[in-house]
């Protein structure tokens, strides 16, 4: 009996205990309750093209927000892939071309984005607000757009150069003969080949690829160099007198040197929008939406497009852009000179023809 009494108090002083360390759990449960803070990103980095923004719109950005902008640079669209496709992690916004944001899109590269983050997005025009390489801007929002085109030496030529042919006619071309250069850029080379040729820079017909070829094979000895960074500063140095461009590069060469100006080329061309996407492998999506949401306010819109001199997709923007811009024709096209324009678009299966064609070209002696 006594050992069972003994038995019953311990029990119940354990049961005490158990109640009593029960009671501490429940009144310390609220502060293990509390949600975590989430860490707040204090550096943003993005892989632009080179020259593309003014930098006062990194330093307005940085001040707003405490968020320090770091940017790398690339000089192709095929350079920006294959970086992310090689696992780079580090960026948190890439601004690939309208045809390499389908391949990105369809390689899982790039993230949705959240919309509610990015309200500006209803500043965009009609012609920027779905695009057909991202329809509905699931993934990306445009940021600039232009041509490419014919940039020259005006001190040169007593009118225009607004032909293809002053590169691939082997008459004319032979006048300039080491004073003219090309983008180091397939789509965008192989394409004015085939605008000359009369052919749709999107083609998937091997035999017409394949006459672009040769004509590229044809124009090289009169090219001084394939460059993509540097070839309005060409013109300026006097080395060239005219080249083969994106339409801001050379009209920003213009602002100080009035010899530089370009044209759109009566065949047609390119016409092309750069994007703002977001990396999968990003960490820091909401700050890139707060970046894009910044720029896509009109007057920092149009503080980039007087800048770079290419067109803005906000058409809230246009109150606040330079008119020397706004009313140029060869920056805003006509409706008659956008007919004969094309967007680049992804080729699918043809796209292994069209580098096996521009690595010959570039093999070519």
């Amino acid at each position: 009996m006594k050992k069972i009494l003994v038995l019953s108090m311990l029990l119940l002083a354990l049961s005490l205990v158990l109640i009593g360390c029960q009671g501490q759990q429940e009144a310390a449960a609220p502060a293990e309750a509390e949600p975590a803070q989430e860490e707040v990103a204090t550096e943003l980095h993005i892989y632009n093209w080179s020259e593309y923004i003014d930098p006062e719109v990194y330093t307005a950005f940085e001040e707003e927000y405490g968020i320090k902008v770091i940017e790398d640079t690339f000089s192709s669209n095929e350079e920006l892939l294959a970086k992310i496709q090689a696992g780079a992690a580090g960026y948190d916004l890439i601004v690939p071309s309208d045809y390499m944001v389908e391949i990105m899109i369809a390689e899982g590269l790039v993230a949705e984005l959240n919309h509610a983050n990015v309200p500006n997005i209803a500043n965009l025009s009609a012609l920027f607000s779905d695009p057909p390489f991202d329809p509905g801007l699931t993934y990306c929002v445009p940021y600039q757009w232009g041509t490419t085109g014919i940039g020259y030496n005006s001190e040169v030529f007593e009118d225009a150069p607004a032909s293809w042919a002053y590169i691939f006619d082997p008459v004319m071309a032979a006048e300039y003969e080491g004073k003219i250069t090309m983008l180091n850029d397939s789509r965008e080379s192989i394409g004015a080949a085939l605008k000359y040729l009369g052919y749709s820079l999107n083609t998937t017909n091997e035999a017409e690829l394949e006459e672009a070829k040769e004509l590229l094979i044809q124009t090289k000895p009169f090219i001084f160099s394939y460059d993509s960074d540097q070839f309005e500063d060409l013109i300026a140095a006097n080395e060239v007198v005219i080249g083969h461009g994106w339409s801001g590069d050379y009209f920003m060469a213009a602002v100080d040197d009035e010899r530089i100006w370009y044209v759109i080329p009566e065949e047609g061309g390119v016409v092309w929008a750069d994007n703002l996407c977001i990396p999968l492998t990003s960490k820091n999506q909401d700050a890139a939406e707060l970046f894009i949401n910044y720029i896509l306010q009109p007057e920092i819109a149009a503080q980039i497009t007087n800048f770079t001199w290419y067109g803005s997709p906000v058409e809230a923007a246009n109150e606040f852009i330079d008119p020397e811009i706004l009313e140029e024709p060869a920056i805003y096209p006509s409706a008659e000179t956008m007919e004969r324009l094309e967007w680049i678009q992804d080729v699918g299966d043809a796209t292994p023809l069209y580098e096996r064609i521009w690595t010959e070209v570039k093999a070519s002696e």
